[in-house]
């Protein structure tokens, strides 16, 4: 199975009309394999920061795609705007809990009797390469990685720091003395 890139969401239900509908596409990646090796288990890539009407979506691909209810949204307080206490989702309210102690960069969805999933937020103002680049590699098992890896891969090689080169300016890096 293969990483789900972009998701093209479908309506669960046509009789529910508090499902959010959408015939734009959704920036969402997740790892075929969710394992609890990997730092996260995909990306999602918010056209905005106002978590009213961004997380209704999120909600609906994810249930979709892993055929499992979500039950719980909690994200990092500061990062979002306009964050509600329940979003709707098909047949029930999915709580969400915000926290000023967790990782910004980091969305995380709950269900019932399994693991949670853990989500890289890439920022909405990204640029589209290095965003799609971000999306692929978190959905391809990130064993081993940072979020700061996935995210620095994912720049423009004119923006990622130069390497050192010269020992001597690795022994200075790392608290030696010339």
């Amino acid at each position: 199975m293969t990483p789900t890139i972009l998701s093209h969401l479908k309506l669960l239900s046509p009789t529910t009309s508090t499902v959010p509908q959408s015939d734009s596409t959704l920036r969402l990646s997740l790892s075929p394999a969710l394992n609890r090796r990997a730092v996260v288990d995909g990306a999602w890539w918010p056209r905005s920061r106002d978590a009213a009407a961004e997380l209704p979506a999120l909600v609906a691909a994810v249930d979709q795609q892993l055929d499992r209810p979500t039950l719980r949204v909690g994200l990092y307080q500061d990062a979002w705007d306009h964050i509600p206490r329940r979003v709707a989702a098909r047949g029930r309210q999915v709580r969400v809990g915000w926290f000023r102690y967790s990782n910004p960069r980091v969305i995380t969805l709950s269900f019932s009797n399994v693991d949670p999933i853990v989500l890289l937020v890439i920022p909405p103002d990204s640029a589209s390469a290095p965003a799609e680049t971000a999306l692929t590699l978190a959905a391809q098992g990130t064993a081993g990685f940072t979020l700061n890896d996935i995210l620095a891969t994912a720049q423009p090689p004119a923006t990622r720091p130069t390497a050192r080169t010269s020992g001597e300016d690795s022994w200075e890096n790392e608290g030696g003395q010339a």
